[in-house]
């Protein structure tokens, strides 16, 4: 498995426990699992390198457990129990020099030192839906959630957040406007912010100044934003929602800079590349898509057959690779004969499909005044 591990560039986690990597250069797609004990609770909720090599993929499932997937050797290395199933799922995952932190729905921040069985708790608020390490200072992360506003954590003096956001102003009724953090993303050479929210607002934060409200805040669709990522070219964000929406938004105006076509279902795992203008996403319709930052066009799409959660970019080039295959494969089907059916078929509306019925309508009745004639 380590001449197909090596190869891959793209790993994602599905519903099913089953991580899967492609390589865009040779066109194909593994499984690494072992087929024989997959199970629901094995559901790859998050995903992150696990060293500055990327030579490491750590994977954090449903039921607590943080497996360790090396790169180079093509099998799973570690297991470790993590969380408690009841405290629910893992909303984030991240590394630093010497620890690991692990982040659950129910609010628990764990710091778990290398080489030791003692680990610091933080109580971060219910009803997290995200967390985030900052890429730059890697002891400081980001959480949020449901009713729980965004909050910045220095961990290495964890008795309470060194930034706490504020709720906005009343809406036009005088009414509260409820706090709902689907995604958070720190934005390079900067102190600021971005979150998207379940209410498809996207908003900026600096917390550098004494404003905690919003800097900037922006609207996209009618749907809930359910991830975010911040391209290699300052000044843009990228977020996706339920219904398959992916938009590029200027961070300076707040403004839509314009769409990415392609997808069917709810974006579940969006990343960008670190250095090139491509973002890579993922969600209920099981396809891998990788689309271009600069022309917005699709580049690749790649069916998995499974339900898909997250995505994992390596920060070299996608589509280049020097390493040999041998063995079999999987081949990647894009399916776009299927694509091609649909586009040609032509839409109904409303209005269509109430003229066709009253021509079926008068039809028959016609039918049967000539039935009436001939008695």
């Amino acid at each position: 498995m380590a001449d197909k591990s090596q190869i891959c560039s793209i790993w994602l986690g599905s519903e099913t426990g089953i991580l899967k990597g492609v390589s865009l250069t040779k066109k194909q797609a593994f499984n690494f699992c072992e087929m024989s004990c997959l199970s629901r609770d094995q559901e790859v909720c998050v995903m992150a390198w696990g060293d500055p090599h990327e030579s490491e993929v750590l994977l954090g499932s449903v039921n607590g457990t943080v497996k360790t997937f090396s790169t180079d050797k093509g099998i799973f290395t570690a297991t470790r129990e993590c969380g408690d199933p009841s405290q629910g799922r893992f909303t984030g995952l991240a590394v630093t020099d010497s620890s690991m932190i692990t982040c659950v729905e129910s609010g628990l921040l764990k710091v778990w030192k290398e080489g030791s069985t003692e680990t610091v708790e933080v109580n971060v608020g219910n009803g997290i839906c995200r967390m985030r390490q900052n890429p730059s200072q890697r002891h400081r992360v980001a959480t949020g959630g449901k009713e729980n506003p965004l909050k910045v954590w220095d961990l290495e003096r964890p008795d309470k957040p060194i930034f706490t956001a504020k709720n906005v102003a009343h809406d036009w009724l005088d009414m509260r406007v409820p706090v709902w953090v689907r995604d958070i993303g720190f934005i390079p050479d900067s102190d600021k912010i971005v979150t998207c929210t379940g209410h498809h607002q996207v908003r900026v934060y600096d917390p550098s100044t004494p404003q905690r409200r919003p800097v900037l805040e922006a609207q996209f669709g009618e749907y809930p934003l359910t991830a975010l990522s911040l391209p290699a070219s300052q000044g843009t964000v990228v977020v996706g929602n339920t219904h398959g929406e992916l938009a590029m938004l200027d961070l300076r105006k707040g403004l839509v800079r314009g769409c990415l076509k392609g997808l069917a279902g709810a974006v579940r795992g969006l990343q960008c590349h670190p250095s090139l203008p491509l973002v890579a996403s993922c969600g209920l319709d099981r396809f891998l898509r990788v689309h271009s930052l600069e022309d917005r066009s699709l580049q690749h799409k790649v069916y998995l057959k499974s339900r898909l959660n997250c995505v994992l970019l390596s920060s070299r080039e996608l589509e280049s690779s020097s390493a040999d295959l041998s063995g079999d494969v999987e081949e990647v089907k894009a399916e776009e004969d299927v694509d091609e059916v649909w586009d040609t078929m032509e839409t109904v509306t409303e209005k269509a499909k109430k003229r066709a019925v009253q021509k079926d309508e008068a039809t028959v009745t016609g039918k049967k005044k000539r039935k009436l004639v001939k008695k």
